[in-house]
């Protein structure tokens, strides 16, 4: 028989390193483990000497008016075996302030959504609880699966005289603040642009662009809850805009446009009611229909043309000399030549 004899290797673990938040000017002590005041020990912060401004009193590091270059991962090693006994992973920010609030509805009267932001950074993770209250019962809040500062709520019911009230907490290792604000339904309302706006010139007419747009697609119910809308346009030499406001129809003829110039055309949307106007659509630019130029053909082209047509066609071989045209005066000139200087001779 064969005896299988087998060995466990034992790999010592490191201590896991624990989150440490301090506030940014502040002096910092960090504490290695559990180990007695009179313990001798060493740092490293990401792998190498503490070089900030620094001193030691036992097993504790304190480092002074601590910024974020402080950040990083300090290890303390105890003495003389230099065995590792903790590890902190050190996180310098500030207390977080009261949030900036804002809610909205785009989608009325399905609900509403609010956002919230920081005025500065804290550089350190923070959290928001966020309660709604109306008609003094608590909303339910759902979380939007994309923007992580913005959360949900669906109306309770349409055309409510009774405020709603959003409060927004901040939370971070160094504190917590909070804001809260009061509105009422109708003022909350606004729309998405509108979508696919078109503008299209209009043929034989120089002064007329043909605009259609789409409504939002967020807009849950134009039956019930019709929108109206703002044109504005304006041709790109000039600054001033001119502007149209229509009741329900998306479509309109601009009818006295700048013949043959660029124009920069935009549509926003608001409930027929209530709320505030949406932000402008994106700009579609267009330039009415100009009348192409007829080709004109002069006397002197259609001679030339004329030629052309009637020559014959070049020979590939290299032209002759031309010879000097001999007529019918030219010939009697050469016959009586010799007779004249004859008579002449004799007179003289």
């Amino acid at each position: 028989n064969v005896n299988l004899t087998s060995s466990l290797c034992v790999v010592p673990t490191r201590p896991l390193a624990r989150n440490q938040y301090e506030r940014m000017g502040s002096d910092v002590t960090m504490q290695c483990g559990s180990l007695d005041n009179d313990a001798s020990v060493s740092w490293k912060v990401n792998g190498t000497d503490v070089k900030a401004q620094h001193h030691l009193e036992g097993p504790r590091l304190i480092l002074t008016q601590v910024d974020l270059g402080h950040n990083g991962l300090y290890s303390c090693f105890q003495n003389p075996n230099g065995e590792r006994r903790d590890t902190i992973n050190l996180r310098i920010g500030i207390s977080p302030r009261e949030p900036i609030v804002s809610c909205r509805s785009n989608t009325y009267p399905k609900g509403f959504y609010c956002s919230w932001h920081q005025q500065h950074s804290t550089y350190i993770p923070t959290t928001f609880e966020v309660d709604v209250q109306h008609n003094q019962r608590s909303l339910e809040v759902l979380k939007d699966s994309i923007h992580k500062n913005r959360c949900h709520v669906r109306f309770p019911e349409v055309f409510s005289i009774f405020p709603y009230k959003v409060n927004v907490t901040a939370i971070s290792a160094l504190g917590k603040a909070s804001s809260t604000i009061s509105f009422e339904e109708s003022s909350i309302v606004k729309p998405d642009p509108p979508e696919r706006v078109t503008a299209t010139p209009i043929r034989y007419n120089a002064r007329r662009l043909e605009v259609s747009w789409q409504s939002p697609a967020t807009w849950p119910d134009i039956d019930n809850f019709p929108l109206k809308y703002f044109l504005r346009y304006r041709p790109l030499i000039k600054e001033q805009w001119q502007h149209v406001e229509l009741s329900e129809s998306t479509s309109h003829t601009i009818t006295d446009a700048y013949a043959g110039k660029e124009y920069i055309i935009q549509v926003a949307a608001k409930d027929t009611e209530i709320g505030t106007w949406s932000d402008w659509s994106v700009a579609v630019h267009a330039t009415p229909w100009i009348e192409e130029p007829v080709q004109t053909t002069s006397t002197t082209d259609v001679e030339y043309l004329t030629q052309t047509k009637t020559s014959p066609i070049p020979s590939s071989n290299a032209p002759h000399k031309a010879e000097p045209p001999v007529g019918r005066a030219a010939k009697l000139l050469s016959f009586f030549s010799p007779l004249l200087l004859v008579m002449l001779l004799l007179i003289m």
